[in-house]
């Protein structure tokens, strides 16, 4: 039996091993694939729009057109992503994707149109 406890105790060691030295070779592949900075500006941008319903000053038709350009943005992160490295040519084309979902942003909470009932739809006060 001590036999049979040290054949089982030493295939457990070399699986560890194994898995560990596969865990170092991953590691590199998914840093490459690491998007953080866009990542929060994509959670920057989801909420300048949530802002905008909330104040009125984004329509619903205005909210949900923003939103799929988000979801598009989120997407070509996940393709860029699927073989493990976010090459440089990569994070420049969804950097672009954001700036211009940013400009749309900005425009339409700055355009006139107003959901109804809002505090934006009463105007200033005074």
């Amino acid at each position: 039996m001590t036999k049979t406890l040290a054949t089982v105790l030493g295939a457990i060691a070399l699986s560890v091993t194994a898995l560990a030295a596969q865990a170092q070779t991953a590691a590199p592949a998914a840093a490459g694939a690491s998007t953080p900075g866009i990542d929060q500006r994509q959670a920057n941008q989801e909420k300048r729009i949530d802002n905008g319903v909330a104040s009125g000053q984004l329509t619903r038709r205005e909210a949900h057109r923003l939103e799929r350009q988000q979801n598009r943005v989120d997407r070509a992160e996940n393709q860029a992503k699927a073989d493990g490295t976010v090459t440089k040519a990569e994070r420049k084309r969804l950097h672009h994707m954001q700036d211009h979902t940013g400009q749309h942003i900005r425009h339409q909470k700055h355009d006139a149109q107003v959901r109804p009932g809002s505090p934006a739809a009463s105007g200033p006060k005074g």
